[in-house]
Parts: C-alpha cells; structure tokens; sequence
C-alpha cells in the first residue's frame, strides 16, 4: 500500500525530516530556527529600500524580529546557563535524537562528488507521453563516467600547504575565553584537524598536544603542538573508526581533551571519527568541536566541505555536530551542550534586508561538546540495565533503537538467571551482538518486527555455548530464510513447524542455532535426532491429544525435543520415544499449559519492569523541574543581592535604584 503522502520518500530521509524539524519543535523553539530565508533578490530589495515600501512591511519586520529573538532563546535550564561557561545555547536534556541514523549516503559527500540524476532525452520523454515502447538505448561514455573524486592528502598537504585559517580576532578571543574556561596546565590534548594555530590561551601549558592533520607544513608552525603526524581522517574503517594504526597506537584511555576546531565540516565520515576520539579520550574527558559560521571559510576551503555543511544552517550544523556524538556512542557520551559564543560583530541578521545587514560581519563561533563517561567492565548486580547499555556504547551494526531493546532484556534475565554460567555468557556475548544484527537488519523489509530481533538477539547471547562461529552465523541466516535452506536440517524444520507463532519460532531458532558449529561429534548426531524426531514427535502428540491445534502441537512438540534432544547427554531418541509415548493426554496438557503460563508471566514481568523503568525516568524529571521551579521561585522571592560595584549585599529595591 503505498504511502499517501509520498510514495517515493524513504525511512530515512523523513527520519532526516522529523530529527531536523522535530529537534526544534520538540524544545519549544520555532521551526524557523532551523529554517534558513532564502536571499530576495536584487530587485526586491531595491523596492523595499523605499520608504514607502519599509513603512509598509514594517510590521511584518517586527514580527520577523520577534520570531528571531524567540527561537534564539537558548534551549537550556537557568541552572545550566548560570553554572556554565558563558553561550549556552542548547543544555544537555534539549537534545531529541531519531531512533536511526536520519541521514541518506550522500549528506557527508562533497557536492561535486555526489553523482547527478540521468537525465531523461527526448525520445524517452516521447516515449513516455505516448505509450510506445522505446528500443534499449546504449549507454553513453558520459553516464558510465566515473565522478573524480579529491584527492585530500594533495588538497590540504600541497595545494593548501601554505594557506592559513585566518579567523577574525574577535572570534578568536571567543573561542580562547570558552578554552580558558575547561583548559588546564598539565591537561594531555589531542587535537584532530589540526593547522597553524590551536587558538589556546597564553596562559595555558599542556604536559602533551599531538597535532594530526594533512598539512604538515601548518602543524610544523603551530607552536602549541609537542608532537604531530600526518593522517587522513576521511580514511576510515566503515562503522568502526580512523584507519591509522599511528593514531589509534596512542592507546586508549589516553587524552583529556580532543580538540577538533574548524574540521567538522569537512567530516565525510563523521560518526568513525568520533568514535575514534571517544575511544582515544580518558573517561571524563571532553571532546570540543568548535566551527564557524557556514560562510567563513567557502572562498577559502569551500570544495573540502560536505553538503551538510553547503545546505543547513548554523542552528542545524549545531544540533548536526550533536547527532555525531549520539550516533558514535550513544549514551557513552555524557552532558552533550551546543554553545554560541559569537562576538556581538557577528550577529547575523535574516528577512529581507539580510543581504545588506550582514555586510562586513565577523565571523560567529559555535561549539559543541561532550564527556566520555566510564564503561563498565562487570555487570552489576544493582542495576545490570546500566552495565549491558554500557557494554554497547560502541557496538558497530546495532542501532541505537536496538540497544535500547536489548539492554533491558538482558537486565531483566539477568536478575532472573541463577545460573553463573549464563550470567557469565550474557556479559561474554555482549561483542557478539553485531555478527547478529548483520543478519537480523536485512529482516527489516519483511515482518519481523525490532522486538522480536531484539528478543532472538537477547536469547543467543545468553546462552553459553553461542560464540557468534561462522557455523552459527550460517544457520542463522538459513533459519532466517536469508540463506538458501540446507535440505538435511533447515527445510524440513521450516516446513514441519510452518504453524507455529512467529515469537515461538524465535524461541526455536534460540535453541537450535548455539548447538552449530561445536566441532563435536556428539552434538552433530543430536541436531540429526531432533530433525528426524520432529515428524514422529508430532504424530503421538496428535493421537493422544485430539483436540490441541496444529500450532500447540508443534509448540509442545519442539519444546520437547529441545529440552531433552537438542542438547547430547540428555536423553537418547529411543529413551525420548519411550518416554512420550508411556504420557498421557492430562499431563501433555499440562506441559503446554505450564508453558503458556510461563510466556505469559514473562510478557507480564517484562511490561512491569518497563513500567517501573518509565516511573523512575518520570520521578527524575520531576524532580529536576521542581528543583528549576525552586531556583527560580527563591530567585524572584529574594529580598538580598550581592552588588558587585559596592562589594556587599543589599535589598533588592534598593539596588535596582
């Protein structure tokens, strides 16, 4: 059924949509803040230079104004703005992030890197205004050509070699004041993108600053650096990080601060990028990517940045510059802020005028940056939600929307487990969940659903004998159906338990899948025995229980066989035989009915758990927003104040006189 709306717009580029638009009107900002007028032109603004035409637009200028003032109120608690450096713009709980990566493959190319549409020619234009079939049409040598691609290491260390950043003063005073405020002496300083100038207070003295960049001759004049090395950061490890073993062998755990000023926009991998800073920051480090506005430097740099940066705004490059460190390591980042620390020379103007009232401004400087919190090593007992969520951070394949579902699952049977070993493969298996999800993402076009792919994920990771082998993965893919089915196993396993639910078969594929790939002969001969025993398995519980559903049948059937089957040691297939034919019709019964009690309980402690998970999420901010209330209330209610010309306290009238 096709999409009333648009037919032809894919997930991510609404999920593009709704985080661009939605980020703003989720904060009670103005849609127009990520909105960016487009120039009127010439002519137009000769007609509204008159001054009949100014008095006559003059309301709606007011009323551009006022929409301006609005939606540049920070997006940030009192609290946070007066215990923070000075241009908080966007505080740690503004943030609203899509479940999925939002942006389409092209968003971080290069413009002139980003293929062009075919366009259609006259006789296919003909053909389809009149219904005749058109002859295959050869293609041509300037649709097959490939699009030249820049070569960065020649961009930045040759062509550009000799070409400075040159920022406007102004701008950079106010990046040094915001430096000042989290720089310290002795500090350990990574700075990614970096050039001639780091732009760090005189004052300041680091222990080490490594410079990596591709213009060697910059770094050599920059004479902050202590050290410094020449690496692509475009080149990179698809979903994992940097490829440079040099800049990954200055180890883990390593820096207290990462600067990466003026690089962002130039970024055509930007979550491996930040995943390399996250893993190369100490826990409670920071990463600071400072930029300018969109326009600085396009005379200048203009054919290295992406077209992010070509097409957004300002107000989007920050909320963008945010979505890297969610989209890099989730939650591994903490009190993620967007500051605006823009001199008042470079307050910009919008609406009609625009063009002439930002002649001559200076440059605006933006920041946005995070901490990187500790991960956790164990699983805590107290509160093992925590420790498997942490245990993901850096999970490549797995989406954040995944996680999500994972990470209380797991918590939940957890504290249900008492057995050490399956507590022990839990936190074991956590690294194995991307081999999963390489497998379970191509499941997204068909009907199975993200909670039932977080459930199969939850169940193999639980159980000690998955190790994620490629025999394990292998089957996997076949019971999936990604795979053609081996004839032996897969298919007569498919066809004979066709009726069950689809969540009883994720529990069946649970099971079946850690018991491949073994190497041992013993298990090799029990997934024969349970494939062969599934036919005559179901035969006598049809004989004896007359009127079960087919679906039941197989249910009790293969719960039967994996249980005492499936795994060697157990039962062997003739004391199996002898055992369900000697049961009767009340106790099969009885096994089904104990099982769908038991499914039921577990949907049941599943949505109490979730519940009590949403309680405590709604006590925390509650309790956040009456603390602001208080501050604000105490603030308003207060008699004294501290006058900072006479150095002393006063009433409140008194000192507003």
């Amino acid at each position: 059924k096709k999409d009333p709306i648009n037919s032809n717009m894919t997930f991510r580029s609404m999920a593009l949509a709704a985080f661009v638009i939605g980020a703003a009107m989720n904060t009670g900002n103005s849609v127009a803040a990520f909105m960016q007028p487009r120039s009127p032109s010439p002519a137009l603004i000769q007609k509204i230079e008159s001054p009949t035409r100014l008095y006559i637009i003059g309301g709606m200028l007011k009323k551009m104004r006022d929409e301006k003032a609005q939606r540049n109120m920070p997006m940030a608690s009192e609290e946070e703005r007066e215990n923070d450096a000075p241009g908080l713009r966007v505080g740690q709980d503004a943030w609203k992030w899509p479940p999925v990566w939002p942006y389409d493959e092209y968003m971080f190319t290069r413009s002139d890197e980003i293929p062009k549409p075919p366009q259609p020619n006259m006789a296919s234009m003909m053909s389809s205004v009149s219904g005749t079939p058109m002859a295959p049409q050869v293609e041509t040598e300037e649709e097959t050509e490939e699009i030249e691609k820049m070569d960065p290491i020649k961009y930045w260390g040759e062509e550009n070699s000799n070409v400075l950043t040159e920022m406007d003063s102004a701008a950079v005073e106010s990046l040094k004041d915001h430096f000042a405020y989290y720089l310290r002496d002795g500090m350990s300083v990574l700075e990614l993108g970096a050039a001639e100038n780091s732009y760090i207070p005189d004052e300041i003295k680091f222990s080490r600053h490594v410079g990596v960049g591709l213009n060697k001759v910059l770094m050599g004049q920059n004479p902050s650096l202590s050290e410094s090395m020449v690496v692509d950061l475009n080149n990179v490890l698809p979903e994992k990080s940097v490829d440079s073993d040099e800049l990954l062998g200055l180890g883990a755990d390593t820096f207290d601060v990462i600067l990466m000023t003026n690089t962002v926009e130039y970024l055509t991998n930007p979550r491996e990028v930040f995943r390399t800073a996250w893993y190369l920051l100490k826990p409670g480090g920071m990463l600071m990517v400072p930029f300018t506005n969109k326009e600085a430097f396009t005379g200048t740099f203009g054919k290295a940045q992406t077209k992010a940066w070509e097409t957004m705004t300002d107000d989007q490059h920050v909320w963008i510059a945010g979505s890297f460190f969610q989209f890099s390591a989730g939650d591994g980042w903490e009190d993620l802020k967007g500051f605006d620390v823009s001199p008042e020379s470079a307050k910009r103007d919008d609406g009609p005028l625009a063009l002439i009232r930002n002649q001559g401004k200076t440059m605006s400087m933006f920041i946005v940056q995070a901490t990187k919190c500790l991960q956790e090593t164990s699983i805590d007992e107290e509160d093992p939600e925590k420790s498997f969520s942490s245990k993901m951070w850096m999970l490549t394949t797995v989406e954040e929307r995944d996680k999500k579902m994972i990470a209380p699952r797991l918590a939940r049977a957890f504290q249900l487990s008492s057995s050490e070993e399956e507590k022990e493969a839990m936190a074991r298996n956590v690294d194995k969940l991307p081999k999963i999800y390489e497998a379970l993402i191509k499941m997204d076009t068909f009907a199975f659903s993200f909670n039932l792919q977080s459930q199969l994920a939850s169940y193999l990771i639980s159980d000690p004998d998955f190790e994620g082998n490629d025999e394990q993965i292998t089957a996997l893919k076949m019971g999936l159906g990604l795979l053609k089915a081996d004839a032996e196993f897969w298919t007569p396993v498919g066809t004979l338990t066709a009726g069950m639910e689809p969540e009883e078969k994720v529990n069946l594929l649970s099971y079946i899948v850690p018991r491949f790939g073994s190497g041992n002969a013993e298990q090799e001969n029990a997934l024969k025995a349970f494939v062969s025993g599934l036919e005559p398995t179901f035969a006598i519980i049809r004989s004896k229980c007359a009127g079960m559903s087919e679906s039941d049948v197989q249910l009790i059937g293969t719960e039967l066989l994996s249980k005492e089957i499936l795994k060697p040691g157990i039962s062997s297939r003739q004391e199996f035989a002898l055992w369900l034919g000697c049961m009767t019709e009340a106790e099969l019964n009885k096994i089904l009915s104990d099982r769908k009690e038991f499914k039921d309980y577990a949907v049941k402690e599943m949505k109490t758990y979730q519940a009590q998970r949403q309680a405590e999420i709604d006590r925390v901010e509650k309790t956040r927003k009456d603390y602001e209330a208080q501050l604000i209330k105490a603030k308003e209610e207060r008699t004294l104040t501290f006058n900072p010309e006479k150095g002393k306290l006063e009433p409140v009238n008194e000192k507003k006189k």
